[in-house]
């Protein structure tokens, strides 16, 4: 039986576009890109909150093979990397590749005819190869609060902004304090009357360094293109650095707990209200975050902040976690992601019938963050473990994508129809990187969205991005069993 395609892609983001790019640069065209939504863009099209933007600079933040010399500032706004995403459509000629609101349901390894055989809401779909690139950060977490449903104000999640709610001279609640609160509690602050912060735990926020580029600097750039190079160079050894206080010198982290002391005492006059913004973890265990205006939002327009969380809703507000009643006419929930939820919520059906989500109830885990044994010729971009804290996911996909594409220079192989990762060079690789994880700042008692509700790190990678990339550079048969 001849698939459809040779190669299906589902996601439309990041990686999805990077892979397909890849792809057509080495004369593969029978390709498809599966995507649920109307658009490209993956979390920069859905994330539209007021000061939405990168905590990476844009330089880093950018294919290498797509380069745009016109970054509006060092650390890009939503807009402008949706709109650079658009661009790289256009650039490779990838729009008569994409099939839109096209959702996977699931899809099903067949092994009679070595095929995956897609289910989509536009049909079924036949590939040899499959390629997931959904992203860790695609679907909302709606907290479970016992009375939501019963709130008549307006409720809605950060990432599904409602751009119809005017906030002007309202109370608004906000519920969480993570990279996406940050950005958007200075900007509804502006218009609100009023803003009660419910937060679960403070977090470390330091300044962040950005600034517009000048017309003489993209002028520069274009002219001599060795000179963004260089800086995209500078940027990522700076930011591979700061992996070492996450992992063997976590006395390194005592640089920034005092740029953040330091930030927190000249932003925040009260010294009441400093505790509160204080947290009770060690600094690196969640994700650091970066802002100018979120302690100064706090101050300026004197935001309540309220430590616990909430706890219930009813039809005028919300209750914390001292049993306190808060009023409220708007109700933002900046709750973050379900980020372990790995694939969810396709059913994806391997060899001999294996279903993934059971293969995973222990928590996600995959060979380099890209193949699962038992599930041949499939391959994930931004898969288990391969998330980062401290420098570029562009830079952890590239390197997915040169080994995706190795892999599929051995599937062309004379005679072999198939391709899948060893069950004891998966569980050797696991367990080493599990090994690893125990040492890091995130194993030193804290919650965080990196981890399953049992307590293991699903997300994040160990160690330095060039260690990955020197481990992904080519797909090693001797880890592959290849069937003929």
């Amino acid at each position: 039986m001849q698939p459809d395609f040779q190669v299906a892609i589902i996601g439309a983001g990041f990686g999805g576009l990077g892979m397909a790019i890849e792809l057509k640069k080495r004369g593969r065209h029978s390709l498809v890109i599966l995507e649920k939504a109307d658009g490209v863009g993956g979390a920069w099209r859905d994330n539209t909150y007021p000061g939405a933007a990168c905590d990476v600079p844009s330089h880093l933040y950018s294919f290498s093979f797509t380069r745009k010399f016109d970054w509006s500032r060092r650390f890009a706004p939503q807009a402008e990397i949706l709109a650079y995403l658009r661009q790289c459509v256009r650039d490779h000629d990838l729009a008569p590749h994409l099939r839109f609101r096209c959702e996977v349901r699931g899809a099903r390894f067949d092994e009679n005819d070595h095929l995956w055989h897609i289910d989509t809401g536009d049909g079924p779909v036949t590939a040899r190869a499959l390629i997931t690139a959904t992203g860790q950060l695609n679907r909302p977490a709606w907290p479970r609060l016992p009375g939501l449903e019963r709130f008549q104000g307006a409720a809605f999640h950060s990432a599904r902004w409602d751009h119809d709610v005017d906030l002007t001279g309202k109370t608004v609640a906000v519920v969480g304090t993570g990279a996406s609160a940050i950005q958007f509690v200075p900007e509804v602050a502006r218009v609100a009357a009023q803003v009660k912060l419910f937060q679960r735990s403070a977090a470390y926020v330091i300044p962040k360094p950005d600034r517009p580029y000048s017309a003489l600097e993209h002028a520069l750039m274009r002219r001599f293109p060795m000179l963004q190079r260089l800086d995209r160079a500078r940027i990522y050894a700076q930011n591979e650095s700061r992996v070492l206080g996450f992992t063997a010198l976590q006395s390194v982290m005592r640089v920034y707990e005092w740029l953040f002391w330091r930030y927190l005492r000249r932003t925040i006059s009260d010294p009441a209200l400093r505790e509160t913004l204080t947290p009770d973890y060690p600094m690196g265990c969640k994700r650091i975050l970066i802002s100018n205006d979120y302690f100064q939002a706090i101050e300026r327009h004197a935001i309540e902040v309220h430590d616990g969380g909430v706890t219930a809703v009813d039809e005028t507000g919300v209750v914390d976690a001292r049993g306190r009643h808060h009023d409220a006419q708007v109700l933002i929930l900046g709750t973050g992601f379900q980020a372990t939820d790995f694939l969810a919520p396709m059913a994806i059906t391997g060899r001999d019938g294996r279903d993934l989500n059971r293969a995973w109830r222990d928590g996600a885990e995959a060979y380099l963050g890209i193949s699962v044994s038992g599930f041949p010729n499939l391959f994930m971009l931004y898969g288990p473990n391969t998330n980062l804290g401290h420098n570029s996911i562009v830079y952890m996909l590239e390197s997915q994508i040169a080994y995706v594409l190795s892999a599929l220079e051995t599937l062309e192989r004379p005679g072999v129809e198939r391709l899948e990762v060893s069950a004891t060079v998966q569980d050797r690789f696991n367990r080493e990187l599990q090994r690893r994880l125990r040492d890091t700042v995130w194993e030193r008692g804290c919650e965080s969205w990196y981890k399953t509700a049992s307590g293991k790190n699903t997300n994040n990678w160990p160690g330095f991005t060039f260690q990955y990339r020197r481990r992904t550079r080519r797909l090693d048969p001797r880890d592959y069993e290849l069937y003929p």
